[in-house]
């Protein structure tokens, strides 16, 4: 018996093994195909549960597309209502991975197969050039896989004249609780509602267990996965808190809808048995697992709305924390894990940009102490995040967009380094004198708002620009005429140089605003001509 039990965590380690290997061969080899697939196909719910399906069918790993979903949704690329979708159709595309070892596995002799296609695999991934060497890992993988499977067969071959669980009663209410039970533990052990459906299709079909108690442990798995899903979010961010209770919560009722309704769906599966063919033993147990899921996906599909803003008031996003989508998660997709920063600093911006609307327009509180350290915190936040993104090598879009990225970075420090207002310029921008410098800040700073969220229209950064060097040439003409009119008994010297303080002031905010709209607005790093550097005057 203990050497049937090695036996089996052996073959449950080559599944598990094979599975991780196929997967991340898969994603690799794919590229960026099946991410921009996600976020293409998911203009609705209804199209969201279609992609999330399919690419969980085509990397058979759920917990891959749901850590792609919560990169997005964090990134601001998915709305939450998609991602619950994608989830949805996560869960069910997963259900796949049990057609293949009924129908390959366990009813095909592949075991003849499978070793040299690892060999072949693993030839590939050394030998094979960088394109190719993903898809030498999946097949590598692939192969372990049905290894695995056999090995796995053969222990519970060994283990049925042992270890009978079929001769115990299933069909009360305690016999189903207890198999249920082995299915959740199988499942949190394994971390792996795959390897535990694998096990229990394994166990079916070498007998060590009734078809009434495989159907209650792979509802079990299906109630267990949601251990690991809830694990994942304990300390991520709010769309990922979200993302992880849309799957709990679903899987956790799915499972209680099943137990429940199980004598329906068994007899249902014996009617497809004898009018339809359906064979007996692991491919009824596969059929079972996808109509279940399925009932609780067609059951909760016309209120995905509904599901989902009811978590979202469940979860709410925690006010005033800026930089809250970066995700951990975020930096396995580094095109994403950008977007992601991108978006962080525009919100940043905005929130910097409407402080300084405030003070400008006479609100002390517009960017008080308090919102200056929020808003520092939030560029911590983003120049810690944006230091974790895998780097890339030479010129193209992404390497661009970090360069532009740091320049913003850069100007909304030093914007915020200015944002105090000193007294000497807050006594200078209540003169008369400084009026029309002051009302083309603030126009800047609106628009600078507007286009940063998409609603300045094709000319906005034009007329952040001109309203930039507007606010130079007022600058350098009052400079002079100040003076002169000082000179001659105008104005008190003390009152003149605060005056030309506070344009000079407002001409470095309009500067650092226009140049941070710049780099996010359109992403370019080449400067072109500019305004003069408030620095580089006189």
């Amino acid at each position: 018996m203990i050497t049937n039990l090695m036996q089996m965590s052996g073959g449950i380690g080559l599944f598990l093994l094979g599975m991780a290997l196929m997967t991340d061969g898969l994603k690799a080899f794919a590229g960026e195909a099946l991410r921009r697939a996600l976020v293409r196909f998911t203009g609705t719910p209804l199209k969201a549960f279609g992609s999330g399906a399919l690419v969980t069918l085509a990397v058979q790993s759920s917990s891959a597309t749901t850590v792609a979903v919560i990169g997005f949704v964090s990134a601001g690329l998915l709305t939450f209502p998609q991602a619950v979708g994608v989830v949805l159709g996560a869960s069910l595309g997963t259900t796949g991975t049990g057609w293949i070892i009924a129908v390959l596995g366990l009813k095909v002799n592949v075991g003849l197969y499978a070793l040299p296609l690892v060999g072949f695999g693993a030839f590939l991934k050394l030998l094979g050039r960088s394109r190719w060497k993903p898809l030498g890992t999946a097949l590598a993988g692939f192969g372990l896989i049905f290894i695995g499977i056999g090995t796995l067969q053969q222990a519970m071959e060994g283990l049925s004249g042992v270890l009978n669980l079929a001769a115990l009663p299933s069909g009360n209410l305690w016999g189903q609780a207890l198999a249920l039970l082995v299915g959740l533990v199988l499942t949190v052990v394994m971390q792996s509602s795959s390897a535990a459906v694998a096990t229990t299709l394994t166990a079916l079909h070498t007998g060590t267990v009734s078809f009434d108690q495989s159907a209650a442990m792979v509802i079990g798995a299906a109630i267990g996965t949601t251990v690991t899903g809830a694990m994942a979010a304990v300390g991520g961010t709010v769309a990922a808190k979200r993302t992880a209770l849309a799957h709990v919560l679903f899987n956790l009722g799915t499972g209680l809808v099943a137990l429940i309704l199980l004598p329906v769906f068994l007899t249902g599966i014996g009617w497809a048995q004898r009018r339809m063919g359906l064979d007996p033993g692991a491919m009824s147990l596969a059929a079972f697992h996808t109509v279940f899921i399925g009932v609780g996906v067609g059951l909760l599909m016309p209120w995905v709305r509904v599901y989902s803003g009811w978590i979202e008031r469940l979860l709410p996003e925690e006010e005033g924390m800026l930089g809250s989508n970066l995700d951990a998660s975020l930096l396995e997709v580094p095109e994403v894990a950008l977007e992601a920063s991108e978006r962080a600093l525009k919100a940043t911006a905005d929130d910097l940009f409407r402080g300084l609307e405030g003070t400008l327009g006479g609100t002390e509180a517009g960017l008080d102490e308090e919102n200056r350290v929020r808003i520092q915190e939030a560029l911590d936040r983003i120049q810690q995040f944006f230091a974790r993104i895998p780097p890339v090598s030479g010129a193209g879009p992404g390497w661009e967009g970090r360069v532009a990225q740091m320049h913003a970075m850069d100007h909304l420090s030093r914007l915020l380094a200015h944002a105090p207002v000193p007294a000497p310029v807050r006594r200078g921008l209540l003169h008369a004198r400084v009026g029309p410098a002051l009302m083309g800040a603030r126009e800047l700073l609106e628009l600078a708002r507007g286009g940063l969220k998409g609603e300045g229209g094709a000319e906005w950064l034009a007329g952040v620009r001109q309203r930039a060097e507007a606010l130079v040439e007022l600058r350098r003409g009052e400079r002079p005429t100040v003076f002169r009119q000082t000179a001659v008994g105008d104005w008190q010297p003390a009152l003149a140089l605060e005056v030309l303080e506070a344009l000079r002031w407002l001409d470095r905010v309009g500067h650092h605003a226009w140049r941070v709209s710049h780099y996010l607005g359109d992403g370019t790093v080449a400067d072109g001509t500019r305004p003069e550097s408030p620095a580089s005057t006189g």
